[in-house]
Formats: structure tokens, sequence, C-alpha cells
């Protein structure tokens, strides 16, 4: 299996659903509607995210020189005399962040998109065009609560004096992005509801996969490797910058913009004066903005590499994208998210094929949502998951890694606009189940969990829509109980196990299955 293709996978339900099978969003039926469109000759209107206030929602906070009150929807043709979707392919250096939407983080998850063909094929269906069979509607797809939908728009955006209000193409006569994000709006509630967010939302909205989440101050001493092995497997990066607001430490950052999501576009070794150095490449979604420091495109370190070095990977250019050292990557920047479809790219071994599977389930007042472990009256009334881990074998042991289980756990309040949805604390728990307890039927009781330590667990219960933690289990057996902070904080969730070779997950009711 490739690195980056999908982990074999299973779900408690009917697993019909894919990308190029998805459900159709609001129950609209793009071929049915675009078909209509041609058959009658009219151009789409969009009742359901129609083009007004409703869909854009309210913003907290507009820049003063822009007047909300001018806004008017205009489709692409009538903004330039051509139109196009894509204009010489998609890339990561077409489009520019709108003045009033603070959605960087939607726009750096599409700079690593750009990287990945397959995938955006997969959100933007090929055949759809301003020219053949042109009718002002469009679709995209995305992943959403372990469900693909399809998603249908039609090509009415806000504009301002015939400028694009929102993210805007370079290139005055290309529109994928502003209708990438018009859809993503639309799934969200709102152009408004994009305002803020953590990368990783967009991008496994975009692959339908999991994430690796690191906090670089306390990442693993080989993550420099881990990145490389994901750059090379196609897999999807991003980072965010910490949140500083005094001068000196602004100043400290060193053209690094405080609290912002960037794309990390290359992993790459130089040697330098006969020293190896690791670099890693990052691309600012606003398009300009750049790193001042050692490596930059200033930088006189350039000098001290190979000419054939310098030729493929120094350009200056004020294109937002930079290169900078792994050692002041990981001080100027807080956090990574890796976007995989499948953790197997860590590992080396064709021999070894990760597997998954995903449970929907639901904490229930008075039932099973018993809160976290501090609540030792209730935690064991929430879901109880039974786990087994199998011994490798010796060619998939000798993986590069050594963890062999990946646990996601997502909370899903169903609400229709995203920033409506006020996220609980969520995290799980992991027990491991004594020999003797193993023939048990039936959810664990209380007592089974008092004075019991955990042998893994989320580092923290987070406001997160998702957490995950990837870690190493024994062979044997072992429960993972999902929970919130408070007993009675209602919600859906999805928990997914990823595991090396066979994954057996099952979720313990009250009687025996």
């Amino acid at each position: 299996m490739p690195p980056h293709d999908r982990c074999q996978h299973n779900t408690n339900e009917d697993d019909v659903n894919s990308p190029t099978s998805p459900l159709n969003f609001l129950d609209q039926k793009f071929q049915e509607l675009h078909q209509n469109c041609l058959t009658e000759n009219t151009l789409y209107n969009d009742e359901l995210f129609p083009p007004d206030n409703s869909s854009i929602g309210l913003f907290d906070e507009v820049p003063s020189e822009v007047d909300m009150s001018q806004v008017v929807w205009k489709r692409p043709s009538e903004l330039v005399s051509h139109p196009n979707l894509i204009l010489d392919g998609v890339s990561r250096f077409d489009y520019a962040q709108g003045s009033v939407l603070g959605n960087c983080w939607f726009l750096a998850a599409i700079g690593a998109l750009t990287f990945e063909k397959d995938i955006i094929k997969q959100v933007m269906p090929t055949e759809q065009s301003f020219t053949k069979d042109y009718a002002g509607i469009f679709h995209f797809r995305f992943w959403r609560f372990g469900k693909w939908i399809d998603v249908v728009i039609d090509d009415q955006l806000p504009t301002i004096d015939d400028e694009l209000l929102f993210v805007h193409s370079k290139t005055s006569n290309e529109f994928w992005p502003a209708l990438l994000e018009k859809a993503y709006a639309k799934v969200c509630g709102s152009y408004a509801d994009l305002h803020a967010g953590f990368i990783s939302e967009a991008l496994m909205d975009f692959t339908g996969g999991t994430h690796m989440y690191y906090t670089l101050n306390m990442a693993p001493a080989d993550l420099w490797k881990i990145m490389e092995c994901a750059f090379k497997s196609k897999t999807l990066m991003e980072c965010g910058s910490y949140a500083v607001t005094n001068p000196e430490a602004i100043e400290l950052l060193n053209g690094i913009v405080a609290a912002h999501a960037y794309t990390v576009t290359g992993v790459f070794e130089v040697m330098s004066d006969e020293n190896p150095v690791q670099l890693v490449r990052l691309l600012n979604p606003w398009g300009e903005e750049e790193w001042r420091g050692d490596w930059s495109d200033g930088s006189p370190l350039w000098d001290t590499v190979c000419e054939e070095v310098r030729k493929n990977c120094h350009e200056v250019l004020n294109n937002g994208e930079f290169w900078m050292s792994m050692e002041d990557f990981t001080y100027i920047f807080a956090n990574i998210d890796i976007c995989c479809l499948c953790p197997d790219f860590l590992d080396g071994s064709t021999e070894c094929h990760w597997t998954s599977k995903r449970h929907f389930g639901r904490w229930n007042d008075g039932i099973s949502a018993g809160g976290d472990i501090i609540k030792t009256e209730t935690f064991w009334t929430n879901p109880q998951f039974w786990v087994k881990i199998d011994e490798l074998n010796e060619e998939c042991a000798r993986g590069q890694r050594p963890e062999n289980i990946l646990v996601s756990l997502i909370q899903n309040h169903e609400k229709r606009n995203r920033n409506s949805q006020e996220n609980f604390k969520i995290g799980f728990y992991v027990f491991e189940i004594p020999l003797e307890m193993r023939s048990q039927s039936g959810r664990f009781s209380s007592e089974f969990f008092i004075d019991r330590k955990p042998v893994e667990q989320t580092d923290e219960l987070e406001y997160f829509r998702e957490v995950m933690k990837f870690f190493r289990l024994e062979p044997g057996e072992y429960i993972i109980v999902p929970c919130t902070e408070n007993p009675g904080e209602i919600a859906s969730f999805i928990l997914s196990v990823f595991s090396k070779n066979e994954t057996h997950l099952k979720h313990i009711q009250e009687t025996p299955e």
C-alpha cells in the first residue's frame, strides 16, 4: 500500500459513503439541478444560500474602509469577460485573503491542498467550467463529521466596487478559490462562520483523514524526520504561530505574523559549509510578509550552500513563501498539524498496513454522559469501547516508530452555523483489562475504575472539535472511554481507531452482544 493511500476502513454503519458517492448536502442534487437549468436555459439561483446578508452573516468587527451596505452579489461573467474556474493548474500562489474575513486557517489548508492533485479532484470535481454546459452552478465535496457531502452553490459572489469581498485570485479571471470558499461557507452556515478556526478542521474536511498534532516546545526529538516522511508521502502539514501582543515579542518574531496559520510547503536538508542544516519551507496565506531571519530570502547563509541547492531552493520573491531552520521553526511557532489519510507514512515497512475502525456514538444525559474521570460516581456510565492489540510480525515491528495506535475523538453538536456551536471539553482514557477480567461481558462498573490508572489518555481535555493521541500499547485488551468534562453534557461523537495490522474495536453494550 503506498504511504498516501487510505487505511483499510470499517465503521459501525453501512460504509457506502465515499468521495465518489457522497450525501447530498441539504438534499440538493447537483446533476438534477444542473440539468434543469440547461433545459430551461436559466442560470442557477441557490435559495438555500441566497445572495444576501443571511449568507454573509454577522461580523463582530469590519475594517473601517469597508462599507458592508455597498455589497453587490455578481457572477464572474459580470466581473470579467472570460472567467475560468482554473487557469494553468491549481497553485498555492493563486489566491489572496480578503480584508474582512479572518480565515487564514482555511486558506492555509487550501495551500496544502494544492500539493495533492488527487485530493483537489476529490474536493473540486472535474468537468465543471464556465464554458461547456455552464449554468451558474458548481459543486464541491467535503468530509463532515464522518460523512462525505456534495455541496451545491450558484456562482454569485459578494463584491464591493466590482472587487471580490473575500478570498480572490491573483489572476482576475480565475475563480476556483472564491467558489471553494463559498461552498465551505455554505457548509459552515455563512461567510462570518469561517472567521477564526483551527487548521486541522479544514484539513480533515478536505481529506476525510486524521491528523497528528504536536506542540513544538514539547515535540519529539525526531520531529523533523516525521515531517520529512510526511512531505515525501504527500501528507498535508500546517502550523500556527504564537499569539503575542507586546511590541518586543512581535519584533522577535522577525516578520512572522502572530497568531497566524501557515502552510508547510517543503522539508529539506542542506549542507552549509559542510555542516548539515535541517530546513522547513513555509507559506503565509496572505501571499506576503515573510520571515526575515536566518535562511530567509535575503539571508547570506544561502551563499554557504552549493550552487545547485541555491538554484533549486533560493528565490528572492515577496510571495509569502520562505525557508527557516528547524531550530527557529520550533522556537517561533507554537504547533504543527500533520493531516494524513493513514499514519502508515511513518513506517518504512511495506509489510505493515494500518487499518481503522470508526464508531458513531453519543453522550446522553442520565444515560451515557458521565463526565471526566474525577467524577467517580458517573464516569463509568460514559460509552466504553473494547480494543484488542495483536502481536506484530517481525517485519512490521521493525517500523521506523514504536507507536502502533492512533485514537481520534470528534464531537458534533449538529448545529447549522459553525460559530454557534460551543464545543465541550473532550478527551479519552485508555485502561488495560487484566487477564482475569477479559471474559467479562457487558460494561465495566464504577468499581473497575476506582483507583485504576489509565495506561494512556489525552494530555488534557480540550475545547477542540477533535482531540487525538498517537501512542504505543503492548499486545493485550483495553477499554477506551471517551468523555466530556461534566456529567450531562449532550453531544454526538465519532471515535476512530487506527492501528497496525488488524483493528479490533467494539462498543461494549449493557448486555452481551
